[in-house]
């Protein structure tokens, strides 16, 4: 059996802005550091095999709180990065609601690939999707790690489930600092053992970086 737990790195300053961080490398702040610090014993629990991230510091540094606790190395993965969120990167959302009327409202309505050089969601799942399985293929078997982003978490467990986009656009987003849990064996693949996993302290209110229903999967890169 093959554990992969996927943890959304904590809080920033532009997440609480609600501007667009995307592949920008916006890093942690007093609040996401503390969350990182919240967090990582429980997952020092799961006893892990490994730990990798994505190379943007919010989250390599959101997995060096647990390398600490662990003494394992972090290993980064630029594969594991937030959806490129194009023309959007560094705008708030107000402003790009202003200048990108239709391609925000395309985004607003699920569309896949909304233009203004946004990466669309089916190349974030496959790519996203592609750096989870080589985590777990490093440690057959074994518990990983991956400090990652809300958009690309949630569209790479999709493409290791197969979950279409009609069916990840009902999964609520992964708060700062908490994760999904995803399990694998030979005969019934990939499975959804847990999702939003946290400590109770350590989440972000609503509307400070998650999304909530009816809200795109692409919100969380605020």
């Amino acid at each position: 059996m093959t554990r992969l737990i996927v943890w959304r790195h904590g809080n920033t300053d532009w997440n609480n802005a609600r501007r667009v961080q995307g592949q920008t490398d916006v890093p942690l702040n007093e609040r996401g550091r503390e969350q990182a610090l919240a967090a990582a014993p429980l997952l020092a629990a799961l006893r892990p095999d490994a730990i990798v991230a994505s190379d943007l510091s919010r989250a390599a540094d959101t997995a060096a709180a647990l390398a600490a606790l662990t003494g394992l190395p972090v290993r980064t993965d630029p594969r594991l990065r937030e959806r490129y969120f194009g023309q959007w990167q560094g705008l708030l959302l107000d402003e790009v609601i202003e200048r990108f009327p239709a391609e925000y409202a395309r985004w607003r309505a699920g569309d896949p690939d909304p233009g203004a050089g946004l990466e669309s969601l089916d190349d974030l799942g496959k790519r996203v999707g592609s750096g989870f399985q080589a985590a777990v293929d490093a440690v057959p078997g074994g518990t990983v790690v991956v400090a990652t982003h809300g958009g690309g978490a949630r569209q790479g467990c999709g493409h290791l489930l197969g979950w279409g986009h009609d069916v990840l656009a009902t999964v609520l987003s992964l708060a700062n600092c908490h994760w999904t849990e995803l399990r694998h064996d030979e005969v019934r693949g990939w499975q959804l053992r847990a999702h939003n996993v946290g400590a109770p302290t350590v989440g972000v209110p609503a509307g400070a970086g998650g999304s909530g229903p009816g809200v795109p999967a692409s919100t969380e890169a605020v």
